[in-house]
């Protein structure tokens, strides 16, 4: 048994759901609290966390009608996927100095007790092959949407592909790999210097600017041939009318709906999807995803990732916003599409992560 660090943290802070939002993200919804750190007991360890991802999902965590995992009960940390460095240990399986990533919570400090966690932390490698940021997004979960979604499409040439919110991280990421693959891309973004982003950074041989009042005449010129496969992360009106474009046989992976996730604005306005019809007209088939669901294949995605990555095929970009504190003002910049790539909270100094980097960039 390793003995725990004499020296460990004894106060935590972190941030507590107060109520359900109703609607848009609000003060007063969450609040950021500071509570002891109790001795630790056989079985748990202490571990810090360097880097939070915010996503869409989290919106779901704070209250959705029906969701594909529990709300966040009222009074309990937030939810949230990290990357943190066990700093004291009472258990055999984890040392001080291991880094590692699963859900850690809105908070600075997390103990690990397998009784309490919903789901067990992984141990990284060491030495870190990348910064640890890039362990929640392109060699994390979020690289792991875009490769099994792009896997379940299976673009070739001769085939376009749509992806809505394609300058996020699963979108930037999902349209590099049906590039490579031969496809044809076209990329749904929000303002021209994301569209520029997608287009000249990334590849895609087109994006649509969502936010243009012409969007839908826009989308229809980009994709003259109709549409075969769709990623999509939006849904909404952009989704309603890529239905209207399908191809016979075509293909919708529905990775993420972040248009309807804060039953506000838009939605509010909208009535649903009116040309559903067209997946039976058009003999589409529709499948929900999500990443946790397929546990066995995280292997074989993120050695696939990680070589395209480390070869220079594949890039990255992050939006870092340093502070825990700002960890809501965060989600409500993503949810309003103000952010490019994968969206994350750097929580310890970073003169205090032993060398691990949270900003991610390519290495080539």
């Amino acid at each position: 048994m390793v003995e725990a660090n004499t020296n460990q943290a004894t106060t935590n802070r972190g941030w507590r759901l107060r109520r359900n939002p109703a609607g848009a993200l609000a003060a007063g919804d969450l609040e950021l609290i500071t509570d002891p750190i109790a001795p630790l007991r056989d079985g748990q360890a202490l571990v810090r966390t360097l880097v939070l991802s915010v996503e869409a999902a989290s919106r779901i965590w704070l209250g959705h009608q029906r969701a594909f995992m529990p709300s966040v009960p009222v009074g309990e940390v937030m939810r949230g996927i990290g990357v943190g460095e066990v700093i004291a240990s009472r258990r055999a399986d984890l040392r001080p100095g291991d880094v590692v990533a699963g859900f850690l919570g809105w908070q600075e400090y997390c103990v690990a007790d397998d009784g309490l966690l919903e789901a067990p932390l992984t141990t990284l490698p060491s030495p870190l092959p990348a910064p640890a940021s890039a362990f929640v997004g392109v060699l994390g979960h979020i690289g792991i949407s875009a490769y099994l979604g792009v896997d379940y499409l299976n673009p070739g040439p001769g085939q376009t592909v749509v992806i809505s919110a394609a300058a996020g991280g699963v979108g930037s990421i999902a349209g590099q790999l049906a590039k490579l693959r031969g496809a044809r891309v076209v990329g749904i973004a929000g303002g021209p210097a994301k569209c520029r982003y997608v287009v000249d950074d990334l590849g895609f041989d087109a994006c649509v600017d969502h936010r243009d009042p012409a969007w839908r005449d826009l989308l229809d010129a980009a994709a003259p041939d109709g549409v075969d496969l769709d990623f999509e992360n939006v849904g909404g009106p952009i989704m309603d009318h890529l239905l209207m474009r399908l191809n016979l046989n075509a293909k919708i992976f529905l990775c993420g709906m972040v248009s309807q996730y804060d039953d506000s604005g838009e939605r509010t306005a909208w009535r649903g999807l009116v040309n559903v019809d067209q997946i039976h007209m058009q003999r589409a088939t529709m499948r929900g995803f999500i990443v946790t669901d397929h546990l066995d294949r995280w292997p074989e995605a993120l050695e696939a990732l990680a070589a395209l990555w480390m070869a220079g095929q594949l890039k990255y970009r992050e939006s870092v916003v340093t502070g825990l504190e700002h960890a809501p003002a965060a989600l409500a910049r993503l949810l309003a599409g103000d952010t490019v790539g994968k969206l994350v909270v750097a929580v310890a100094e970073p003169d205090l992560c032993r060398g691990v980097q949270v900003v991610t960039t390519s290495p080539h």
